[in-house]
Parts: structure tokens; C-alpha cells; sequence
């Protein structure tokens, strides 16, 4: 059952030439090519799918500081003016609003964590305010029950994921860029050692830049290049229910559970950071960068089955660019859900807001979220091939940061001052220091 998604129109002729190419239509992909349109650039954005129809319409909807990476932060704090000013630009909605997020705990060490966190908050001028057990009770009425203490972000936020990939597209056609669905970029041109075209299977667009946003399918294709990029696809699932019987927090996270309040007055509820690890032979190639991070989390992530191996986005075969490839095999990545998880998901949901007791469950997912050894993003100009930018590995972050990344990356390709620093994100971080870092997301 496929989490729900709004329609988007395709452009109706492929165009042969383009100022920049973005290849894939999640989130970052259309954020990169919104503001690269609003530059004046001719882009085309290649979707071999349809727009957001992945991570990026199956994440919970935050667009958060709250406890970011201090790499990650400076993009997460612009991000959230980004998705206001998008609003005012483009016309278009995403349901972005700054409800604030709250988050509720009894574990005395995970407090003192998010103390800490609040501490270096203060320096980089983010508002967050913890909670005492009376204050943090007070606000978890629906609950029914006390709690040690929490915290509660009132500047974070949380947008329609359904909405906001699609909104983002519309716009993109307003300022003059094309979207192309049902068509899959097999691969590349170059001349001189920089590249020149991509190859889709409708036909070659001639450019001198393309980005690579291609999520969980990101790797596959570097590997056909000859790159090795580090990515790890961890398999989520999620639910939504009906509307609860009285007001709920617009979105709480526990340790138990998380959720989030629809547009519709329904709600998406998962657990953090509890996932299924298919195997794959990429799975297996990257094992040693991921060993760490495995090692970690061994409690929440759990092995999987064959979904990854049937679904294809991590083969390391090579495929040829006259056939088809494994994506348009596979259009849109639709696992299935893990049952296990989503009937310990709803019962600790009802079990924490007993107001959930009536609703109904509506629709349930799986996605698999496009994972570094650092839960750090990749950004930038691959060195291998210049010419071509990408931006993967989100960790399941990429939701809240897309209008930062994608703005970033329109300041790498036209060589304005970037609106954080990009060194953070560096694909070459990877074989440099050896992904010592264990991702913490």
C-alpha cells in the first residue's frame, strides 16, 4: 500500500540541450532544480518515476534542528526559511508550517543528551527549550501520564511530504525548467574528460552539468561510472491513521514512537530509527564502512529478506545504455512493509495517546532511505568526472534539509558564494578519513 501522492504534469517533448540536467525528482532534485530555473538556467529534471514518489513522500514530514548534526545544523536552520519563502515566491503550497516539535522521554542519559545538544544550540543561535517533569507532563496531557522532563523546539516544523515534492515541480514549470516522469537517465557523455550529456532512454540531452539526486539508486549509478560512493539503503516503514478522537501534538517523538498530524487531520506514526537491512551484493561491498554504524544500532536495525535484491537499485552489475536498465525495470522503489513493525508501531502509538484507540488504520509503507557511513549527505563535484554533482546519502534527513541542499547545490553549479559551507559534504570525505563516524540517525 503506497503512501499517498499528488499528480504532476510531464513536460511533453524531451528537450536536446540544457543548461544543467537533474536526475532524479525527490526532494533535493527538485529544490536544485527550482532554484537553478530561478537563475535563469535551462534545466531539465529526469524522473524515471514520478516526482517524490519515493523517500521523499514516505518520511514523516519533519523540517527540524532539533538535535542535528553540527555539520548539518547551519543547512537545517536556512532550510526552514527556505520552505517559508517558497510559499511566497512560487504560490505553491507544501503544507509547511512551524508547529514546533516536542519531544518527550523518562531516560535520564537521553536528556542529559538533549541538554547538551541545547547548550551548542545556543551558539549557533537556535531556539529550544527543555522541559522539567512538570512542564514536559503539562504538555504531554494526552498522554495521560508523567514524564522526567523533554523538549520542545518551537521554530521546527513540519511540511505535507505527499504535497511538497510535487508543489516544488509545479514551480519549476512556472519559472520555465521541464519535468520529465517515466524516463530514466542510463547514463553519461564526456568530451575531454568532462561531461557533456546524459543519455535517457528517450534520448541524449547535450550539457555540461548534471546532478545526480537519485537516492537509494544513487550508488548503482555511480558504479557505472566507476565511483564508488558509500551508501547504505535502510528499509522503513510507516502507517498513517484517521483522525483521533481529540487534539493531538501536531508531531511527538518518543522513544517508543513518533507522530505527526496530516493536512488531513490523520496522523503518520513510526519508530526512529528501526529499520530492515536487505541484503545486497552492495550491501556486502560497503560492509566495512558500515560495520560501525551496524555495530551501533544492532537493537534497532534487523536483517531483512530479498526486497532489496528484487527491487534491483543495488545491483553492481554494469547495464548497458541501449537497454534497459534496472530502473526502468523498477520505476518506483515500493517495498513492502514490515509487518512485525507496523503492528508494534500502532500498538505503541494507541498504548502512549489513548485518543488513537478509535482511529483506523489507513494506509501502511516501506522505503528505503539512502544511507552514508556518517549520516552526513554527499554534495559535490565528483573529482572522477567533472561536470557532474551529487547529492545522496540523506539518511533520512532529507526532507527538512531540501530547500538548503538544493540551494547549495545551485550555488555550486553556477559558482555563486555557497549558502553554507560545502566541505562538510564532500564525497571525497569517504576514502579520506575512512567514514570513521558512526551515523547517529
Amino acid at each position: 500500500m503506497p503512501a499517498p501522492l499528488v499528480h504532476v504534469e510531464t513536460s511533453p517533448t524531451l528537450p536536446a540541450h540544457a543548461d544543467a540536467v537533474v536526475i532524479g525528482g525527490g526532494i533535493i532534485g527538485v529544490f536544485t532544480a527550482y532554484y537553478l530555473a530561478r537563475r535563469g538556467l535551462a534545466v531539465a529534471l529526469i524522473e524515471k518515476g514520478r516526482i517524490g514518489a519515493e523517500q521523499s513522500s514516505r518520511n514523516w514530514g519533519w523540517c527540524r534542528q532539533q538535535n542535528r548534526d553540527a555539520r548539518e545544523l547551519p543547512m537545517a536552520t536556512l532550510s526552514l526559511d527556505l520552505w517559508e519563502r517558497f510559499a511566497a515566491d512560487s504560490g505553491e503550497a507544501t503544507g509547511f508550517s512551524r508547529c514546533g516539535l516536542f519531544y518527550l522521554s523518562d531516560d535520564e542519559a537521553e536528556l542529559a543528551g538533549w541538554a547538551r545538544w541545547g547548550e551548542f544550540a545556543k551558539t549557533a543561535g537556535v531556539t529550544t527549550h527543555m522541559l522539567d517533569s512538570r512542564q514536559a507532563t503539562a504538555r504531554g496531557a494526552a498522554t495521560g501520564r508523567s514524564w522526567r522532563g523533554g523538549v520542545f523546539s518551537p521554530t521546527d516544523g513540519t511540511a505535507s511530504p505527499a504535497d511538497a515534492a510535487p508543489a516544488v515541480a509545479r514551480a519549476i514549470l512556472k519559472q520555465g525548467g521541464s519535468v520529465h516522469q517515466m524516463c530514466a537517465v542510463r547514463g553519461v557523455e564526456t568530451s575531454g574528460g568532462k561531461l557533456s550529456a546524459v543519455i535517457t532512454e528517450r534520448g541524449i540531452i547535450r550539457t555540461p552539468v548534471a546532478v545526480l539526486s537519485a537516492g537509494a539508486w544513487a550508488s548503482s549509478f555511480c558504479h557505472q561510472l566507476g565511483v564508488a560512493l558509500p551508501i547504505a539503503s535502510i528499509r522503513a516503514s510507516a502507517l498513517a491513521l484517521s483522525p483521533a478522537a481529540e487534539p493531538l501534538p501536531p508531531a511527538l517523538h518518543t522513544a517508543a514512537v513518533s507522530i505527526t498530524r496530516r493536512g488531513d487531520g490523520g496522523h503518520t506514526l513510526a519508530i526512529s530509527g528501526r529499520g530492515r537491512i536487505d541484503p545486497t551484493l552492495q550491501q556486502l561491498r560497503f560492509a566495512p564502512h558500515f560495520l560501525p554504524m551496524f555495530a551501533k544500532r544492532w537493537r534497532s536495525l534487523l536483517p531483512g529478506g530479498l526486497e532489496g535484491l528484487r527491487a534491483g537499485h543495488e545491483t553492481v552489475g554494469r547495464w548497458r545504455l541501449d537497454e534497459p536498465t534496472p530502473m526502468e525495470v523498477t520505476r518506483i522503489l515500493d517495498p513492502r512493509p514490515d509487518q512485525a513493525t507496523i503492528r508494534l508501531t500502532h500498538a505503541r502509538a494507541v498504548e502512549l495517546l489513548p485518543a488513537l484507540r478509535q482511529s483506523r488504520v489507513t494506509a501502511a509503507w516501506s522505503s528505503y532511505i539512502d544511507s552514508t557511513p556518517d549520516g552526513v549527505p554527499a554534495i559535490g563535484e565528483l573529482a572522477a568526472l567533472p561536470g557532474l554533482i551529487v547529492a545522496a546519502g540523506f539518511s533520512g534527513h532529507g526532507f527538512g534539509i531540501g530547500p538548503g541542499a538544493g540551494h547549495l547545490i545551485a550555488d555550486l553549479v553556477t559558482s555563486a558564494a555557497p549558502i553554507v559551507d560545502p566541505r562538510p559534504y564532500e564525497p571525497a570525505r569517504f576514502a579520506r578519513a575512512g567514514s570513521k563516524k558512526v551515523a547517529d540517525f
